[in-house]
């Protein structure tokens, strides 16, 4: 018993460093997609997310989530750890997305909000001790590593802020949408790797042991559809783009990945080779497709995480139903949709009355004068290319 209680908590000590690795794996991410006036600013909100998120969930957050557990296959340190380990990420997905016209102070008191109550109530009725059960809103949904607690509501959450904060300045004019290319591809290429590379801890470890022949089987499963996923989400994207511009567009191609990885992420110890596929080059597609949609319809986004993280959560939760159905075990199409909706209308309602009521207060929203120098001048006070002339 003591060995399989140390090797199950070495594997989430494991875990829990590839998810923190995609704490950098977003900064990177989000600051090569953005100007070179705002990467600072970027980079201190994905700073400040990881702090004060993760210790709003562990004061708070945790306890309404789980309540009090009490767990004998690994240290409850190790639990604990690899729980807060998720919340972030959920918030990391809004940060990108407001990206270049949010302001840190307002954005950091709605991640305090973020992290101690809206994602740890999804956690609830999911993962944790779920006080509606046994209700008519009760949630039986089958989502191993959160498309839709982690992804879905980080989406749901961005859309209401886009809604109230609005668009970046210059990017939409009369009928014309401006294209603001990214600032640095290399730092682009990077990020979406290390979130891919952190994903393997992200799902695998969800799995929640590896102590045992059938455990380390279920993991490596898990892991390997992660990845396959990914593939082919990259491929298809790639494919995609080139059949419509004669081009291949990394940004679009890592976003392909990653909207891949999303969709797996719900179901990837369930799902067989083929599957994992399909599901992954769906995942692509709808991000290729939705990218330009969500332009079309003025809900400015800089790094595509509507398309990536909301549109494949929903999908990747739904496609637990259509590849993995199994009545017997309560795993159904109906069900993954009413898990879907649930989630959609809380996260998306409490979200947007609590963004509304911050920005009441204290606006959101950089000034048009403030986004034309820049965030990391007028929120950091330090630039993070002092030698580079600031593109207006």
């Amino acid at each position: 018993m003591d060995t399989a209680y140390v090797i199950d908590t070495l594997f989430a000590l494991f875990s829990i460093t590839l998810i923190i690795l995609m704490v950098p794996g977003f900064a990177m991410l989000e600051a090569g997609l953005v100007r070179t006036k705002n990467v600072s600013s970027v980079l201190t909100v994905n700073v400040m997310i990881y702090a004060v998120a993760s210790m709003a969930f562990i004061l708070i957050g945790f306890h309404l989530a789980f309540g009090t557990v009490e767990t004998t296959t690994m240290s409850k340190w190790a639990f604990f750890m690899f729980q807060m380990a998720f919340v972030g990420k959920a918030i990391n997905i809004m940060s990108g997305g407001v990206g270049e016209r949010a302001r840190l102070l307002p954005l950091t008191l709605f991640t305090v909000i973020m992290g101690a109550f809206i994602y740890p109530s999804a956690v609830n009725v999911s993962w944790g001790s779920d006080w509606i059960k046994g209700s008519v809103f009760d949630i039986n949904m089958v989502d191993l590593a959160g498309s839709t607690v982690i992804h879905s509501t980080g989406g749901w959450a961005l859309l209401a802020a886009i809604l109230i904060i609005g668009a970046r300045k210059g990017r939409y004019s009369g009928n014309q949408i401006r294209v603001i290319p990214a600032s640095n591809i290399p730092l682009v290429v990077l990020g979406a790797m290390l979130l891919w590379i952190g994903w393997f801890g992200f799902n695998g470890g969800s799995v929640g042991s590896i102590a045992t022949k059938e455990a380390a089987d279920s993991v490596a499963l898990t892991v390997f559809n992660t990845n396959t996923a990914g593939l082919a989400g990259a491929i298809v994207a790639g494919i995609l783009i080139y059949l419509r511009y004669k081009l291949f567009d990394i940004t679009m191609i890592l976003n392909g990945a990653l909207g891949g990885l999303v969709a797996i992420t719900a179901g990837a110890h369930l799902f067989s080779l083929y599957d994992a596929i399909a599901i992954g080059a769906i995942g692509g597609i709808l991000v290729v497709f939705a990218v330009p949609l969500f332009d079309k319809v003025r809900i400015d986004d800089p790094v595509g995480a509507l398309s990536v993280h909301l549109v494949n959560g929903i999908w990747g939760t739904l496609a637990v139903g259509i590849f993995a159905a199994d009545p017997e075990k309560g795993i159904t199409l109906l069900g993954q949709l009413k898990g879907v909706a649930e989630i959609a209308v809380f996260v998306f309602s409490v979200s947007f009355a609590v963004i509304y009521l911050i920005n009441k207060f204290i606006p959101f929203r950089a000034s048009d004068e403030d986004q034309v120098q820049g965030l990391d001048v007028s929120e950091c006070g330090l630039e993070a290319y002092p030698e580079f002339k600031r593109a207006i």
